[in-house]
């Protein structure tokens, strides 16, 4: 972004990469693949780089408003100092913090879920999709929390799973009977409290009974707990669990 500033341009959408996708190694690859998308479209696009800070989520979501509204208010200032109008991230929980809870703070942008983001690109014909390697093969789609139900966000990934020339395949939690993969709420971070069940494997559970190939995921916390959802059956030899960029981005053989 501060090169953009630099030449006196501004980018078509900034890109919000988030604390997983920067960090861990698996969501590195959807943040890769929804980058390579992104250049195929020829969206002009740019990132904050170090200066991108977590977006205070899980301390919110904790119960610590006074550290969210510090990391809250510090990336506010470098976005508008920025003059940043739109921005796009992989993360529902990004998402949702930025769009629902930054104006509060003085933080107004039209932000979208790589999601929409994808699906705006395939309706205005600067991205398509040959259903390719994914054609006929079963995917059931997991409802991130705070893109389902918080911002009732449930067609654009299913729209691109069906542009893929795949069997859609729901499971009988789903849309906004979704349940939570059991990392939001700043879970992913903690140990597991008393009880018999981890909600990981409960969720995980409810996707296999609709016998898939593929369990697709539009969020890198819910990609982890259904990854160990599955190899605590020890299916992972049989069941890919892979973001929808990742599905898009392989159809494309980028």
């Amino acid at each position: 972004m501060a090169e953009f500033m630099a030449a006196g341009k501004q980018p078509e959408v900034l890109f919000w990469v988030g604390c997983a996708g920067s960090f861990d190694d698996r969501a590195k690859k959807i943040t890769k693949a929804f980058v390579r998308l992104l250049n195929k479209a020829n969206v002009e696009f740019a990132v904050l780089g170090t200066e991108e800070s977590c977006t205070g989520d899980p301390a919110k979501r904790a119960g610590n408003e006074f550290l969210f509204q510090m990391q809250a208010v510090t990336n506010i200032e470098v976005l508008n100092a920025y003059e940043v109008k739109s921005i796009v991230t992989a993360c529902p929980h990004c998402f949702n913090t930025i769009k629902n809870e930054y104006p509060g703070l003085g933080g107004n942008y039209k932000v979208v879920h790589h999601t929409q983001f994808l699906k705006d690109l395939l309706n205005d014909g600067r991205l398509t999709i040959e259903g390719g390697q994914f054609k006929g093969k079963r995917i059931t789609f997991h409802d991130p929390c705070y893109l389902g139900r918080a911002n009732n966000v449930y067609e654009a990934p299913r729209e691109l799973i069906r542009k893929l020339d795949a069997e859609l395949v729901e499971m009988k939690s789903c849309k906004s009977r979704g349940l939570c993969c059991g990392a939001g709420g700043a879970q992913m971070f903690k140990d597991a409290e008393p009880g018999n069940k981890e909600v990981n494997i409960e969720r995980t559970e409810q996707a296999l009974e609709t016998k898939p190939e593929i369990i697709a995921a539009g969020c890198p916390f819910c990609n982890t707990m259904m990854t160990d959802g599955v190899k605590n059956k020890e299916k992972e030899g049989e069941i890919a669990v892979m973001d929808i960029a990742e599905l898009i981005a392989n159809a494309q053989d980028l």
